[in-house]
């Protein structure tokens, strides 16, 4: 199996959104190495790459489900159940769900993850200018 890092970074919600004007305004550059996906805080990522949702990426990898109703026999996880989650999974960039004819085909963008996080990520206009 590929490995496929993701670099994930922990910010509050409201250092976040500083971060986010600063960018728009100008007054910020992003490193390239910087993580482009943020969590609010290590709770919510403990949430998002639990032991479960990474064993749901396993089977993905290792099955490649055609559809969304082949994950749920391999996965025994309920329909609503997985799609809210791959949904989720989807929108931190972990998978895509792209459509073939009419059925959703889950594919893993990320197999593992590097953590980043401290305080320079707080007031990154200061520190980063």
């Amino acid at each position: 199996m590929a490995t496929k890092v993701m670099k994930v970074g922990i910010i509050s919600r409201q250092d976040y959104m500083k971060r986010t004007i600063a960018i728009a305004k100008g007054e910020y550059k992003p490193r390239r190495d910087e993580p482009k996906v943020w969590f609010e805080s290590l709770s919510s990522m403990a949430q998002i790459l639990s032991s479960d949702n990474q064993e749901l990426l396993k089977i993905i990898i290792e099955h490649k489900p055609r559809s969304l109703a082949e994950l749920e026999t391999l996965s025994h996880r309920k329909k609503s159940n997985l799609s809210r989650t791959l949904k989720t999974l989807e929108r931190y960039g972990i998978v895509e769900l792209p459509k073939q004819g009419s059925k959703l085909v889950p594919k893993v963008k990320a197999t593992d993850f590097r953590v980043e996080f401290g305080l320079h990520y707080s007031s990154p206009v200061q520190s980063h200018a």
